[in-house]
């Protein structure tokens, strides 16, 4: 018995929409209404069910991504995309594993909903202009154009990233090592000294509201973990293809904090805080761009 396309691509259906989202619950979400969409179709009929299936799913996304502005508008605090768990074989697709860090998330932020999804699809994807455009119902011209201003945008903001499993597990395992025991200098020795550090906590926790900048300051910020009280536990996780750090508090998960390391030296964090934002943590997601 032949396997139904919707389940042969859902791996790469999710994978597609949380790049385009940002977000595990949303992607989720997106996927469940591709399924129903599917569905309803003479499946017989279409020609190319792969293709079918990440127009039908890209369009959803970008519903919902527009629809979610306002939301965006009365957030409290810096936003950040949902973190996701993954298992450190996502590193070795080295596209795969940059377009999905929480840096180039963060970057695909600051498209438009349109952008965003041509850039995804086209840049990680390898999507045809052709599907591109009749997936978001724009001519093959317009969204070529649409391609090069996106990447032309994120080019000029790409992060310095280096996916490489033994350095950032070992700088993630110093910086743990010196956050826990307050150790100022040790921290100081492991961030680069322009590292900037992002809290998002949407209002619902305590947390720093601003962007902290430079080593000295987010050290000395960091050091308040050796105060914290034992009901608290640190342990190193994988996040969106990297190693990263996982904060729990009475066996619950408070806080996932990702790192961006270059020249073994982390150039920015990203704690994300908000409980809304930490379902992806929950379970390990299999992201791919191949089906």
């Amino acid at each position: 018995m032949t396997e139904d396309p919707f389940v042969t691509h859902r791996r790469l259906l999710f994978t597609v929409a949380y790049e385009i989202l940002g977000s595990v619950s949303d992607a989720e979400d997106v996927v469940q209404e591709t399924w129903l969409r599917w569905s309803d179709v003479d499946q017989d009929e279409v020609r190319d069910p792969r293709a079918y299936l990440v127009q039908v799913v890209t369009r959803q996304a970008l519903n919902r991504l527009r629809s979610r502005a306002r939301r965006r508008e009365e957030y409290v605090g810096e936003w950040l995309p949902e973190p996701v768990l993954t298992s450190p074989d996502v590193a070795e697709d080295v596209v795969l594993a940059e377009s999905v860090s929480m840096a180039m998330l963060t970057v695909l932020e600051t498209l438009n909903p349109t952008e965003r999804a041509v850039f995804v699809l086209r840049e990680v994807f390898d999507v045809p202009y052709d599907e591109i455009a009749a997936a978001i119902e724009k001519s093959p011209d317009a969204v070529r154009q649409i391609a090069h201003r996106a990447r032309r945008h994120v080019g000029a903001r790409r992060p310095r990233i280096e996916v490489r499993h033994n350095e950032q597990r070992r700088v993630v395992e110093r910086f743990i090592t010196a956050a826990k025991s307050g150790d100022l200098y040790g921290l100081m020795e492991v961030l680069a000294p322009d590292v900037v550090m992002v809290t998002d906590s949407g209002g619902l926790v305590p947390a720093v509201r601003l962007p902290v900048e430079g080593a000295e300051k987010v050290a000395t910020l960091l050091t308040r973990f050796a105060d914290v009280p034992e009901s608290f536990a640190v342990s190193t996780v994988w996040l969106n293809g990297a190693a990263a750090v996982r904060i729990d508090r009475d066996g619950q998960l408070d806080t996932a904090v990702s790192l961006v390391v270059a020249d073994e030296l982390i150039v920015s964090i990203y704690a994300v805080r908000n409980p809304q934002k930490l379902k992806g943590v929950a379970e390990e997601q299999v992201l791919t761009r191949l089906r």
